[in-house]
């Protein structure tokens, strides 16, 4: 078959692991559903060499990325480099979002 679907409400716990439910190869993504003011593990992506596109999909929350603090809110695209340090923090109503993430050539992972 040249394509596959999934439907995240077929799914249990906060991450649906959107890429590989779907059985892509060459892209991670993960939908994470949080509670309010629900917050993420703090981690970079060193290891995995992955850079990551945040894609706010429901409520709204913010992204600290060493230190800063960039709003989360559907509409909003956030990359970062697989250094950075990242946590996610759902606001008042909760957060859903998506991450999709790919190996960036030449680091390390």
């Amino acid at each position: 078959m040249s394509y596959s679907v999934i439907n995240v409400k077929d799914f249990e716990g906060r991450r649906t692991p959107v890429a590989q439910a779907l059985d892509a190869h060459a892209i991670k993504a993960n939908q994470f559903d949080s509670q309010a003011n629900q917050v993420g593990h703090e981690h970079d992506e060193l290891e995995s060499g992955q850079e990551e596109i945040y894609v706010p999909l429901r409520g709204t929350g913010y992204l600290q990325i060493d230190g800063e603090t960039v709003d989360l809110e559907p509409g909003r695209y956030v990359l970062v480099r697989p250094s950075a340090r990242r946590q996610v923090v759902a606001g008042p109503e909760g957060l859903s979002y998506l991450v999709i993430g790919a190996r960036v050539e030449g680091e390390t992972g």
